[in-house]
């Protein structure tokens, strides 16, 4: 008969033997589930039936399973808003690779803390739910009881696991074998900020890149903001050529005829199948409340128009007939007739070299809901020319009341020298950016209540000024541009412009539907002014806005509208 020490012994090697072959038969289980999943698309079906599969998330599928089988692969996915790239890509795609493999160690980063613990606490709990307890799916992996909070988890038994960070937060500890980084920016302003832009790429260049061990993807998935956001910089870098970019539109609009296709196949002119459910109409009512420009970056993954970038060149329109005449009294002045308001905006340059910025000065007037720019000088000055072109300009133009000066660069000085002897200088200082700033009164231009003068009767070139503001915020220069940009926002951001504004595009709204209702053409509503005249230079009938006119010499052109002007002043 055994005794009391063999039996307990028996006991123990029994269970020794239990635990031996359930630890295997997890492992196989574990095996089995790793072999799977092709996708995270498939793993996402697995784990959630209710998952929508689209043409769009094929791809992203694709693409995650090639950066993860793929030694040292880069990849760049940029996709219209809410159409669950985050989703697929960090959370299910983080998933899928750790069930490949557990022992990946995962870095998740975003604009906020918050967002990347957001996405590690999902994988984790996706994890703890799908454990094969009460006939659920089973994934093989378990989570550290001891190693798993939302920010730093890791896996049983494996060094596998997920790090979360926010954008300007340190990486310390272990390197990575995966990188994604999702939505680096939070909204236009920090895209905008050229600090924030900065701060992004020095944390990729000094924190995320130095953690990744040999081989580790990178994966960055985003809604594109500015066209030198993180992923701009990414493929414009001297490395640029190792990123795959799989840039989706929410709109096919490539053109066959220059060799260029559709990442999805698509014919132009055809919609993304959304997840989301959107339809072609939807789709299109997005396009009209976005406006040209954020619709441009945010859902066609092109921060920049392809006919200019924040100001497009077909925006802008002419008049026709001056709108002064030569002063009465005050030779070498100027008498303007029939507006509003009337004021000066000046850009001035940090410093007198030739590959300095240049001074520029523009008059504008403001007729109703449209403004027209009368007058402009652009050269580069000295800070003694600075002040006396200036002032020549404001003795030019008396009526103009309000002299906005940029409070930076030579404009301070200039500020602080003529305050007491010019009335109506207005200290402007800018609280954002350039390209901020230029944005906000875009859709002014694109409205059609922005004048430029024809070159017939132009006392200046507008071509540099059109040519200036389609290169922008990319051309080396951005004087004119600042300056518009400050005065339009004088003018129509605020006040009793802003209110004339508001009224004209209500009217034009309410005109708009009159004639949908009576069938009368679209473009005969397009075309009405902000209160119902003709605008100026249309001859007593609201028209089609005219192409610009090319001269075949600008300089011969505007020196004989100024003939034809003041011989007729001095005939009346």
């Amino acid at each position: 008969m055994p005794t009391l020490a063999e039996v307990r012994a028996a006991k123990l090697g029994e269970l020794r033997r239990y635990v031996a072959e359930r630890k295997r038969r997890d492992d196989e289980a574990a095996a089995v589930a790793r072999r799977t999943w092709a996708t995270p698309g498939e793993l996402a079906a697995a784990v959630d039936p209710s998952t929508v599969q689209t043409p769009a998330l094929d791809l992203i599928d694709e693409s995650i399973a090639w950066a993860y089988t793929t030694p040292g692969a880069r990849l760049l996915i940029s996709m219209p808003p809410q159409e669950g790239k985050s989703q697929r890509a960090t959370r299910m795609g983080s998933l899928w690779a750790l069930t490949r493999n557990p022992e990946t160690r995962i870095g998740i980063a975003s604009y906020a803390q918050s967002l990347a613990e957001g996405f590690g606490r999902d994988v984790r709990n996706l994890i703890a739910t799908n454990n094969g307890d009460e006939d659920t799916l089973d994934l093989g992996l378990r989570v550290a009881r001891d190693y798993g909070s939302a920010k730093r988890w890791q896996l049983d038994g494996h060094r596998g696991g997920v790090v979360c960070v926010g954008i300007g937060s340190g990486l310390t500890g272990r390197p990575l074998d995966a990188l994604t980084i999702d939505d680096p920016f939070a909204d236009a302003v920090q895209a905008g900020s050229a600090y924030y832009r900065d701060r992004v790429w020095d944390w990729w260049q000094s924190v995320g890149a130095p953690r990744l061990a040999p081989g580790a993807p990178v994966i960055v998935i985003l809604t594109r903001w500015h066209e030198n956001d993180l992923a701009g910089r990414l493929i414009a870098a001297e490395d640029g050529h190792r990123w795959r970019v799989i840039n989706i539109p929410a709109l096919a609009d490539h053109d066959p005829a220059k060799g260029q296709s559709d990442p999805l196949g698509r014919e132009p002119g055809q919609w993304l199948t959304s997840a989301r459910g959107r339809t072609a109409a939807e789709w299109e009512q997005i396009r009209i409340q976005a406006g040209t420009r954020a619709f441009t970056a945010l859902y066609q993954g092109r921060p920049s128009p392809d006919a200019g970038n924040v100001w497009q060149r077909q925006w802008w329109r002419r008049y026709r007939e001056p709108l002064w005449s030569q002063h009465p009294d005050k030779p070498g002045a100027y008498l303007v007739h029939g507006v509003d308001e009337l004021l000066i905006s000046v850009d001035a340059a940090f410093k007198d070299t030739k590959s300095s910025d240049y001074v520029v000065i523009q008059v504008w007037a403001r007729r109703g809901a449209n403004v027209y720019l009368l007058y402009q000088i652009r050269k580069r000055l000295s800070f003694t020319d600075t002040v006396t072109a200036f002032s020549g300009v404001c003795a030019m133009w008396p009526q103009a009341a309000r002299k906005l000066i940029e409070s930076a660069a030579n404009g301070v000085a200039v500020i602080d020298l003529l305050k007491s002897k010019i009335p109506g200088i207005v200290a402007v200082t800018p609280h954002e950016s350039k390209y901020a700033r230029a944005s906000a009164v875009s859709p002014f231009i694109e409205a059609g209540n922005v004048f430029l003068p024809d070159a017939a009767v132009g006392l200046f070139d507008a071509e540099e000024l059109i040519t200036e503001a389609a290169g922008f915020p990319n051309a080396a220069h951005d004087d004119q541009v600042d300056a518009a940009s400050q005065a339009l926002a004088e003018m129509l951001l605020d006040g009793t412009g802003a209110q004339a504004w508001i009224a004209w595009a209500k009217r034009k709204a309410e005109a708009a539907a009159a004639a949908a209702e009576a069938g009368a053409p679209a473009a005969r509503v397009a075309v009405l002014e902000q209160d119902g005249e003709p605008a100026a230079g249309s001859g007593g009938e609201a028209a089609e806005p005219v192409p610009p006119a090319v001269p075949l010499d600008p300089a011969a052109a505007r020196k004989a509208a100024r003939d034809a002007a003041y011989r007729a002043q001095q005939r009346r």
